[in-house]
């Protein structure tokens, strides 16, 4: 897989996100970890170090150097592989695993997702959950998902193979440059029917960390299932 969060990536990614509040996802994730947690993507640990702070003992799997080193550059108390979250192995097993922001949507074929799935499956206890937000797929072609002063982002989305690519358009030292990052998008129904397969079954789903209803006008949602 390609390292798509490298060099400046990395170095901005906890700027570029400082709009994103950790809280409301470390409390819904807390009373699901008391058995330890394993975040995959777990990126500059923006929801594994307050998570870690709640007394959550937590894990992580990355497959970029640089994030996972911004995120020691804060703490090395949190063990981190670093590999591809579809196949690697960490020790123990956990109550709860959990995937953030898309990051589910980085794995770009289906059957790698559902490698995932069952990657995260292996990492549980019986009765452990599983826990994946992201977006809810658009039917449009192209899509401006944010616009402001320093930053441009639009989707180009490709029905027929759910090929994703996500243009980033941002201003940093007075010039714009642009990102174009490769996704797969996928709908609830298909993540359901993944985790049918890793042996895990629907326990919740909302359209955000804080409960909100799930509706057929959610455009992302936060799914729990439960290893059965």
């Amino acid at each position: 897989m390609t390292d798509w969060f490298a060099g400046a990536v990395a170095e901005h990614y906890d700027e570029d996100n400082a709009d994103r509040p950790a809280g409301p996802v470390v409390d819904f994730l807390a009373p699901l970890g008391g058995g330890g947690a394993l975040e995959l993507a777990i990126g500059t640990g923006r929801i594994a170090l307050p998570l870690s702070a709640r007394g959550i003992s937590v894990a992580g799997i990355d497959l970029s150097p640089d994030m996972v080193a911004h995120l020691h550059g804060k703490s090395t108390t949190i063990p981190v592989a670093i590999g591809d979250m579809t196949t690697t192995r960490v020790e123990g097993a956990f109550s709860l695993v959990y995937i953030v922001f898309n990051s589910i949507n980085n794995v770009t074929t289906q059957d790698a997702q559902i490698a995932c799935f069952e990657n995260a499956a292996r990492h549980l206890v019986p009765g452990g959950c599983f826990v994946v937000e992201a977006g809810v797929p658009n039917t449009h072609r192209l899509e401006v998902f944010d616009l402001s002063d320093t930053h441009v982002g639009v989707d180009e989305y490709d029905a027929d193979t759910q090929r994703l690519v996500s243009h980033h358009f941002s201003l940093r030292d007075g010039q714009w440059r642009r990102l174009s990052m490769p996704f797969r998008a996928v709908s609830p129904a298909e993540l359901d029917l993944m985790a049918r397969i890793a042996g895990l079954r629907l326990r919740e789903r909302w359209s955000g960390w804080q409960r909100e209803p799930f509706t057929a006008e959610s455009r992302s949602h936060v799914s729990v299932w439960e290893k059965q």
